[in-house]
């Protein structure tokens, strides 16, 4: 990370100096914000936590629950999850304290003895090179915390307001500046209880899947249930099972059992088919108790005993899939009237736990949306750019819904005996494969983003074919030319709220002459029609909204730094201090080089345009000027002023 740039500061350098306005009021809400969020969740965390970083938008957000998470109900946390807590610089911390999934094994009744249960096949749990992050398990609590900290640390020194109930909101069309009024139930400590009022430009609810703001919105969840009833439950026990540390799919003519090992090395998380469900009956009406949830996890398990010493939490669930048809409150085919409000996470989708999705989905949703906000309500872009949050989560939802559905109905139907298909049941070989074959999806990378204004056509695709246009930006291994120290490119794509721009130079491309990169620094540097200059504010650093980074073929020794455009050494800061970790070179010592990782075309080099929330919005060639500045122009604004 970067920091003393404005001057040398000591101490934390993840405590940024604080803004001047920056307040926080526990005993009352504000009157007036920029954008409220509804709800301390995952969703509402990570918005907190991307518009934090902003201390000119006043941010605000309320939970009905008395205080922080302590002990939370989601624990994976996919691959793609961990690259965007690394764009939140806590991804680290994740994996120190994390349990990690490398394999997952597949159990099934013995043909021999049908009432015992035995291993028939173990997988890797993501295929190699899919992301530079393994897939990990830890307390949901604790990412709470880790947001919670870093809003802290802010320049807003964000905090949530706890104890307050959403009662109802109203969108006024009369009222421009803050259209939003939104109503609220705090609870004193002595439990009393009154009403507050906020008004808000942008109000975000994430208050789960019961949410008022939905409601509020006039919007519901549709969808169907698989009428079957599970339990899950965390668990300190002594075991023979051998798998007891491995994610463990146990397939029983008992029932069906998931095992998930636990961060510290001995907790482990059951999820345990119970019962079958009438149609509209609700799993509450069956009065499962945690005995009962312990007895069937050892059923299922036979021949190996379970031994349950203590049970930190547990809960019964039904399996349901359902979604919004709209995650704003802007009606379907109307496109003049720009949103005010909007959903996200539980509140517009639920699904089933297996497949691990819920809390990082929930996430990528606000980590979508949190800087498109933050470019309308700083001018960069029009308001009309908040209509692409629904488009394009909505659509991944639905895949999830769809993915989860066939992966849920395969996880409870029984296991089919031996090879006649005419014996009804899953067969257990096809349930890996399923597994397998998606594994991709389950790892947070089946998302492919739509062309849009925001996301250019595949036309040039070929220049790099490992970066596709609308999936995440795939980084690669690296060396820094200034100092060369080995790094993580995409590690260069942090929260916030900036484009990137990645120039893989041409074979001839050495930056000494005048074409290529140098070329592109210049036209970025000096036309009119730069975006560079287009866009940026009088006394910005000039990558405040865009970060231009340089990757040649040649190794970093053979890289002259004095010899590099001006903008790869942009002044920045109080000083005009020179920024050197704009360059760099492949990494040919320790790995393949991220030409060839990415299919980087070596002749022709090769632009990747990253959007903040590091997916690939355009591939194009490094000398289409006119075409950059075209596709920038088609969603950005030029205007100077703060805040609307």
């Amino acid at each position: 990370m970067q920091f003393h740039h404005n001057g040398f500061k000591a101490g934390d350098p993840h405590r940024a100096e604080a803004d001047p306005g920056a307040r926080h009021d526990p005993g009352a809400v504000p009157s007036h914000v920029d954008v409220l969020i509804v709800g301390c969740g995952p969703a509402g965390l990570t918005l907190a936590a991307q518009l934090a970083a902003f201390p000119d938008i006043r941010t605000c957000i309320v939970e009905q629950k008395e205080g922080p998470l302590e002990l939370g109900q989601a624990d994976g946390i996919a691959c793609r999850t961990m690259e965007m807590f690394e764009a939140f610089n806590f991804s680290e911390r994740v994996m120190k304290e994390a349990c990690w999934i490398s394999e997952v094994t597949f159990w099934k009744p013995d043909p021999q003895d049908p009432g015992k249960v035995m291993r028939h096949g173990r997988v890797q749990d993501t295929e190699d090179g899919l992301s530079e992050f393994p897939h990990v398990v830890l307390n949901q609590a604790r990412v709470h915390d880790f947001y919670l900290e870093l809003m802290r640390d802010s320049p807003s020194r964000l905090e949530p307001h706890y104890s307050r109930r959403f009662v109802d909101l109203a969108v006024s069309g009369s009222a421009a500046d803050y259209p939003v009024e939104v109503r609220l139930e705090r609870t004193d400590a002595d439990g009393r209880k009154r009403l507050e009022t906020v008004r808000a430009r942008y109000v975000v609810g994430c208050d789960g899947a019961r949410s008022g703001v939905r409601k509020s919105m006039g919007r519901h969840l549709a969808g169907d249930s698989a009428n079957q009833a599970w339990g899950v439950m965390d668990l300190l026990a002594l075991t023979d099972f051998p798998d007891i540390r491995y994610k463990s799919v146990v397939q029983s003519g008992s029932g069906n059992l998931l095992v998930i090992p636990r961060e510290g090395g001995y907790l482990v998380r059951l999820y345990v088919e119970m019962d079958k469900l009438a149609d509209d009956e609700r799993v509450s009406s069956r009065g499962i108790t945690l005995d009962k949830l312990v007895a069937a996890a050892q059923r299922i398990l036979h021949p190996y005993t379970l031994d349950v010493k203590e049970v930190p939490w547990w809960s019964v669930y039904e399996i349901g899939q359902r979604i919004c048809d709209k995650y704003d409150d802007v009606p379907a085919g109307e496109v003049a009237r720009s949103p005010r409000v909007f959903i996200a996470g539980d509140a517009c989708h639920t699904h089933s736990p297996k497949a691990g999705q819920g809390m990082n989905v929930s996430m990528q949703d606000t980590f979508n949306l949190g800087w498109k906000l933050a470019a309308v309500l700083r001018r960069q872009c029009g308001p009309e750019l908040l209509h692409t949050y629904s488009a394009e989560r909505q659509a991944v939802a639905q895949e999830l819904i769809d993915f989860d559905r066939q992966w849920a109905r395969m996880f409870s139907d029984r296991p089919r005996e031996g090879e006649d298909s005419g014996s009804g049941g899953v067969d257990p070989k096809a349930f890996q494969d399923y597994f397998e074959r998606h594994g991709r999806f389950t790892a947070g990378m089946g998302t492919h983003y739509g062309v849009s204004k925001i996301r250019g056509e595949s036309t040039h695709q070929s220049l790099a074919t490992g970066f596709v246009v609308g999936t995440r930006f795939h980084s690669a291994p690296v060396i820094r030319v200034s100092d060369a120290k080995p790094f993580q490119l995409g590690h260069a794509g942090k929260a916030d709220g900036r484009w990137r721009m990645y120039a893989f130079a041409g074979a001839e491309d050495d930056a000494c002459d005048g074409k290529g990169i140098r070329a592109l620094c210049s036209f970025l540097e000096t036309s009119d029609a730069s975006p560079f200059r287009r866009y940026a504010r009088p006394g910005q650093d000039v990558d405040a909204v865009f970060d231009l980074r340089a990757i040649f073929q040649q190794p970093h020794a053979a890289i002259a730094i004095e010899s590099l455009p001006a903008l790869l050494l942009p002044r920045k800061g109080r000083y005009g201090l020179r920024d050197y970790e704009k360059v760099f070179s492949p990494d040919l010592k320790n790995g393949p080089d991220i030409f060839d990782l990415r299919g980087v075309d070596r002749a022709k080099g090769a632009l990747i345009v990253v959007r903040p929330d590091q997916y690939v919005a355009h591939v194009l060639p490094l000398e289409a000027h006119q075409q950059l500045a075209d596709f920038f122009a088609g969603f950005m604004s030029c205007d100077r002023a703060r805040l609307p």
